[in-house]
């Protein structure tokens, strides 16, 4: 999967996620016997056994407001009829269990397989056409606070590398303070790549993750297909420019481009430096990320994670 952020893999799963997978399932009427963990990071996922549905259990409670926003996102989409992940129906949602918050979910797939960047390009110009009802409670987007709190948890960085990262972030929050940004200011998805389009079993291309809906300039969910693209060729030429072409708008003829790409860039940067404490693999791409953002060089061989 191509993503910035995300749950990573973890190969010790408590106890307790277990314990309380059965009794969410338990108190909802479903089955949790074979249930299979697919994620286990500041999630874990599991896709049941006996039913077609999937099992989002957050690591504390505090992750309960996010929760129910996530389920009344879905639940409107569901009513717009835009293809996206759907909440179960039926049940009470979400449930507050041995203090974790759980949520649950119809099953796309049977299994994993990404949609096209020209899907993507479809979905978000249907998505940016809907207004916002009031009852989403959607909150403005401000990337800064995410910033901030990715450079307070970088452990495996070395204190020359820690300040330019530091004064970068604040030049960025400075430049992307004055943009002027030329499409309108309304919903968007909040982490729009091509790793949250997934192929449902029915062959259409659906939205997943919803939990990064907000109010914000929509060039938000144009940026990452174009750096995917423009800075790191995980992407085509020609992919990208139906991608453009199908949503009608090619965020790399906008000013603020760089100012956008530079900043989104950062905040994948310092996700994956986040995971470098506890995986290798994360440790060198975080440095390697690093010495090409600080040399000013194209970024070569970046990996998707």
């Amino acid at each position: 999967m191509i993503s910035g952020a995300g749950d990573s893999q973890s190969s010790v799963v408590p106890v307790v996620v277990g314990a309380v997978l059965g009794e969410a399932c338990r108190e909802v009427g479903l089955d949790s016997g074979g249930a299979e963990l697919l994620r286990f990071g500041s999630n874990a996922v599991y896709r049941l056994g006996k039913a077609p549905v999937i099992v989002r259990i957050a690591q504390g409670a505090s992750g309960m407001p996010d929760a129910e926003r996530s389920v009344r996102v879905a639940r409107w989409l569901a009513e717009e009829d835009l293809p996206a992940t759907r909440a179960l129906p039926g049940v009470r949602q979400p449930l507050l269990v041995g203090g974790h918050v759980v949520t649950f979910w119809e099953s796309a797939q049977d299994r994993e397989e990404y949609a096209t960047v020209a899907e993507l390009a479809d979905l978000l110009r249907r998505l940016h056409g809907l207004a916002e009802p009031p009852f989403l409670g959607l909150p403005h987007y401000d990337p800064m606070p995410k910033v901030r709190e990715s450079l307070r948890g970088l452990v495996c960085v070395s204190d020359d590398d820690r300040s330019y990262l530091e004064e970068r972030a604040a030049r960025l929050g400075e430049e992307y303070g004055r943009l002027g940004f030329a499409l309108p200011f309304g919903v968007i998805h909040g982490d729009a790549n091509i790793g949250n389009v997934l192929r449902h079993r029915n062959g259409q291309a659906i939205l997943s993750d919803l939990d990064s809906f907000a109010l914000a300039p929509r060039e938000w969910d144009l940026v990452l297909t174009a750096i995917y693209f423009d800075r790191y060729g995980w992407h085509t030429r020609s992919q990208y420019e139906e991608f453009a072409r199908r949503y009608g708008f090619d965020i790399r003829n906008w000013a603020g481009y760089k100012v956008l790409g530079d900043l989104r860039e950062l905040r994948m940067t310092l996700w994956m430096g986040r995971r470098a404490a506890a995986n290798e693999q994360a440790a060198a791409e975080f440095a390697h990320r690093v010495a090409d953002i600080r040399s000013g060089d194209e970024r070569h061989g970046w990996r998707p994670f």
